[in-house]
């Protein structure tokens, strides 16, 4: 059972969480809009999907703003994804995106891990195996691992990762391992602007590669490069393989997430 000291500082972690990473904030290559109902980002690029981060819904009028939104992306020819978190409101809101004919995403749990000089993770020896990614081929390598992990096409990620690369060097990182010439396990870590925040992305490891640390090897880079940059935490939407490892190294689960993509989602 968690102590009164322990549930006050993952409310504080939670509201922080929210004030930065949805109400405020702003993505490179995403044009901000904040209603009286929702935080949505629509996308600069054709053919790229937008989303909705944040939302202040109730019983009464979450349906109608849900096929107001539904609406809205569809004049602007833009599919999108409505992130739901497990204390958004209404409680039934996953349930009317889907009577909407949204496809949700598998659960996953938002871990954030406060960083401090101290941390294992900080002062775990340097990397012999991992490689930073810096150009296109790198990417190309990234998206190439995630096709065959999940079996789906990852080109629009992969034009986003190249892009975001390209035009903010110094808020994307990328990192990979390989052996013998192929890339086996990959992951990257954009730093938040105007905030406190890193966020964590892939962490996928071939199948066959799996139970090396590779996984621990990539965290522990990405966490000493967002200390290097002044950030006090991380933050990582976890499936439930991952979630052990980062419990391990003192992360801690905030809520749920949940990733509805509109009806005309492919």
């Amino acid at each position: 059972m968690k102590s009164n000291h322990e549930e006050m500082k993952e409310n504080q972690l939670l509201a922080l969480f929210q004030r930065e990473l949805r109400l405020e904030a702003n993505t490179p290559g995403y044009v901000r809009e904040a209603t009286d109902h929702v935080v949505r980002h629509v996308s600069k690029q054709k053919n790229e999907k937008g989303f909705i981060i944040c939302s202040h819904l109730n019983e009464e009028n979450a349906s109608e703003i849900i096929d107001s939104e539904m609406c809205y992306f569809n004049n602007l020819g833009q599919e999108f994804e409505w992130k739901v978190y497990s204390y958004d409101q209404p409680h039934n809101l996953k349930a009317l995106l889907m009577q909407k004919g949204f496809d949700m995403e598998e659960e996953e749990a938002l871990m954030v891990l406060e960083l401090n000089e101290q941390h294992h993770l900080i002062n775990r020896p340097a990397s012999a195996i991992v490689k930073e990614i810096r150009d296109k081929e790198g990417i190309e390598d990234i998206i190439a691992l995630e096709n065959t992990i999940w079996g789906e096409s990852h080109t629009e990620l992969g034009e986003r990762l190249w892009r975001d690369k390209q035009n903010n060097p110094d808020s994307l990182f990328l990192y990979g391992i390989y052996q013998e010439g192929l890339l086996v396990s990959a992951a990257w870590m954009y730093i938040e602007s105007n905030s406190s925040f890193a966020s964590l992305w892939g962490g996928s490891t071939l199948s066959s590669e799996r139970g090396k640390g590779y996984y621990t090897e990539l965290l522990a880079d990405r966490a000493k490069k967002a200390y290097e940059y002044g950030r006090k935490h991380l933050t990582v939407d976890a499936r439930p393989m991952s979630r052990p490892i980062l419990e391990k190294y003192r992360f801690t689960c905030l809520a749920y997430t949940y990733g509805c993509h509109s009806p005309s989602f492919k």
